[in-house]
């Protein structure tokens, strides 16, 4: 990305949030790509960069992250395996194995589900393969103390054997002169000691010359001289030859080693850089993790959407100190592609603007952003910034003539991929004039199709953002009661200076303040005012609209919960259904088997019967038993059919009422009543009936209806 000036990332302090990120590495290569650190115009490099610090900080949020901690320091280790004729040391070995199986190890964190799940994260591993060759060489030959072991070669044992039968034989033949010699005591208070790589008794430097012996050295205070006995002068001579020959195998095992290895040297260090790679993405993981950031949507068009965007070292700084902050929501495309920002000094209009720019510049360069996941950003090719005092002493220029070749140069290299900021329009000269020429400024731009935020106090600006297509309005918000900002942007509408209000809080005379007023224009005092009164006024419809928010989102829980309720209800109903629905089907199932039972015991009873008035009783129990039970039937559907069509009424009947007769369940109406007897009429039929037999009934219609 080209940036204008080339101090621009250091003025929106994008240096800062890459010292933070450099901080988070552990490892060289990791530290490296950290301070490399660009800022990219690729889209789909965009995208992969941050897919991959998304699903790291999903696994960190989880507890799932792979572990790959160890700081490798082998590059030039690496390097020189590539080099003929050269010996790595058995330190250097075990860092390889160490390496080859940090990536065995991903390869198999990387399972089948792992690697749909963080295919970008995998797609780092994906280029290269696992050679198991590296670690199972070095495993051969190297031991777990860095030394070769005995089994490297025939010979390195056949050395390594005797050298531990002549140390054998030495410690023996040493131990027992050390014994005779103490007894007669000449041996100091240290008895032994080891000088040029050999074993020398501490004797009394007045019986140096009784025992005979190699003279190695003496002490500081000469009261001790070191000799080396000559019963042990053969065998020492023996093991230093033995000594050598294992150094001189040890180093041709070594080599022959490095030898082999040698074909993996690019290997090897491209795996350096994959465990340099995860480090760096980690390091944006953790950097995310700390801002509360999040991966925002990408567009391809000139767009910049902020949800609940916060300045992201403003916010580690504030919430270090405990403090709240004021998030940014702002949305720039190709209908609305300027905004002019205004508001009272120290309101937070170049927060604004340096909040806007750093995010761009972070998402570009492939970190999460402290904003809400639906923001949107687009891909610029270019950033132009003008924050500040900009006079040069050097090129003799004043504040405003550097302000001016600025804008030049904003308006000859701006175009459709342009995201630029401009702090304070037009200011640094006479306000009719600067203002004039703010305005030409923008429209310039806004000709070019560029994308960017202005701050002003420029009332000129104010109107022409109001009146002019593609360029709007920001304000920042001001609580006139406590004469305190509020550091909110309110989008769409112009902002006041509240110049003499801030004049107030600072406690500036009230005279001083009255003649001030007297000497602005009255039309120009008058509209400041109204656009005072004018943002109060929005402030307490946006307040009640978000009590009104309140009340829709209180009232669709309740609605919810209601809904819930009414689906306990059926779903209770249904059951209770079933319930009876399983009782009668239970009732009917008794029943059938109790007919079973009884018809296989008449049939059993008739095979045994002898005479013929057996077998007609028989048939005369049958026929009871069948045709009662169907007349039983027959009498439960009517009683259905009755209580799906009337319903029973408290208290006794009178003439007029609508009557059930229970023993033949039908339904009439009581004309009559006759002591114990009633008449009942059906259709047209009087019939007499007991009084007792009635019920009294009501269609279930005409009640529903009452």
């Amino acid at each position: 990305m080209r940036l204008y000036p080339e101090s621009a990332a250091v003025q929106l302090e994008f240096d800062k949030v890459r010292s933070l990120l450099v901080e988070l590495t552990k490892t060289d290569l990791g530290k490296q790509q950290a301070e490399e650190l660009r800022i990219h115009t690729r889209r789909a490099f965009i995208e992969t960069e941050l897919r991959q610090s998304h699903q790291y900080l999903q696994l960190l949020a989880k507890g799932q992250a792979f572990q790959h901690d160890h700081a490798y320091t082998i590059s030039r280790e690496i390097k020189l395996l590539g080099i003929a004729g050269a010996v790595l040391p058995g330190e250097a070995f075990l860092e390889i194995k160490s390496l080859a199986e940090s990536i065995e190890y991903l390869f198999r964190w990387f399972d089948e589900e792992r690697r749909t799940e963080c295919n970008a994260l995998f797609d780092v591993l994906r280029t290269t393969h696992f050679e198991k060759t590296i670690p199972d060489q070095i495993t051969r030959i190297i031991g777990e103390d860095a030394r070769v072991v005995d089994t490297a070669s025939e010979e390195l044992a056949r050395i390594r054997y005797q050298l531990y039968k002549k140390r054998g034989e030495q410690r023996r033949t040493f131990d027992k002169l050390l014994n005779k010699l103490q007894r007669s005591g000449y041996i100091a208070d240290i008895e032994e000691s080891f000088l040029n790589g050999r074993r020398v008794l501490a004797i009394y430097a007045e019986h140096k010359r009784i025992v005979k012996g190699i003279l190695h050295g003496e002490s500081d205070t000469r009261r001790t001289s070191f000799i080396e006995p000559e019963e042990t002068i053969d065998v020492n001579n023996e093991i230093f030859s033995l000594e050598s020959d294992e150094r001189e195998e040890e180093r041709r095992i070594l080599r022959e080693l490095t030898s082999r290895l040698s074909v993996y040297s690019p290997l090897l260090q491209h795996y350096l850089d994959i465990l340099g790679s995860y480090d760096f993405i980690r390091a944006k993981a953790k950097l995310a993790q700390q801002m509360d950031a999040h991966l925002p949507r990408l567009s391809d068009g000139s767009v910049i959407k902020l949800i609940k965007a916060y300045h992201p070292l403003l916010f580690l700084y504030n919430n270090r100190q405990n403090k709240p902050v004021v998030s940014l929501d702002l949305e720039l495309d190709e209908r609305n592609r300027i905004l002019v920002i205004s508001g009272p000094n120290a309101g937070g209009k170049t927060v604004c603007l340096k909040t806007t720019g750093l995010l761009q510049m972070m998402v570009q360069s492939g970190l999460l952003v402290p904003a809400h996941p639906e923001s949107v950003f687009g891909i610029f090719k270019q950033i132009m910034i003008h924050i500040g005092d900009t006079q040069s002493i050097e090129f003799e220029l004043s504040t405003y003539s550097a302000h001016l070749k600025n804008m030049k140069q904003f308006m000859e290299d701006a175009n459709g991929r342009t995201l630029f900021f401009i702090d304070e329009l037009g200011s640094g000269s006479d306000p009719h004039l600067g203002g004039a020429f703010a305005e030409v400024f923008l429209e310039q731009l806004l000709k070019r199709h560029a994308l960017g935020i202005v701050t002003t106090h420029y009332l000129n600006l104010k109107v022409m953002a109001s009146k002019t297509p593609g360029i709007l309005n920001g304000a920042m918000a001001f609580d006139e009661k406590s004469l305190l900002p509020l550091y909110k942007l309110s989008m769409g509408k112009p902002g006041s200076s509240y110049t003499f209000a801030i004049a107030e809080r600072i406690g500036l005379h009230a005279q001083l303040i009255k003649r001030a007023k007297e000497l602005v224009d009255e039309n120009h005092f008058t509209l400041d005012k109204l656009l005072n009164r004018t943002e109060q006024d929005l402030r307490k419809i946006e307040s009640k609209e978000q009590e009104l928010k309140k009340l829709i989102r209180e009232n669709e829980a309740l609605k919810k919960q209601m809904q819930h309720q009414m689906q306990r209800e059926q779903h209770q109903q249904q059951v209770e259904l079933l319930k009876h629905q399983n009782k009668v089907s239970e009732d009917k199932l008794v029943y059938l088997k109790d007919m079973e039972r009884k018809l296989k015991q008449i049939v059993s009873d008739w095979r045994r019967a002898e005479d013929d008035e057996e077998k007609k009783a028989m048939m005369k129990h049958l026929q009871a038993l069948l045709f009662q039970q169907k007349e039983k039937q027959v009498k439960e559907k009517v009683k259905t059919k009755l209580n799906a069509k009337y319903a029973e009424l408290e208290g006794l009947p009178v003439p007029g009422d609508l009557v059930l007769m229970r023993q033949t369940n039908k339904a009439g109406t009581l004309t009559e009543i006759r002591g114990k007897k009633a008449i009942v009429t059906i259709g047209n039929l009087p019939m007499q009936v007991n009084y007792s037999d009635l019920k009294r009934m009501i269609l279930k219609e005409t009640a529903a209806e009452k």
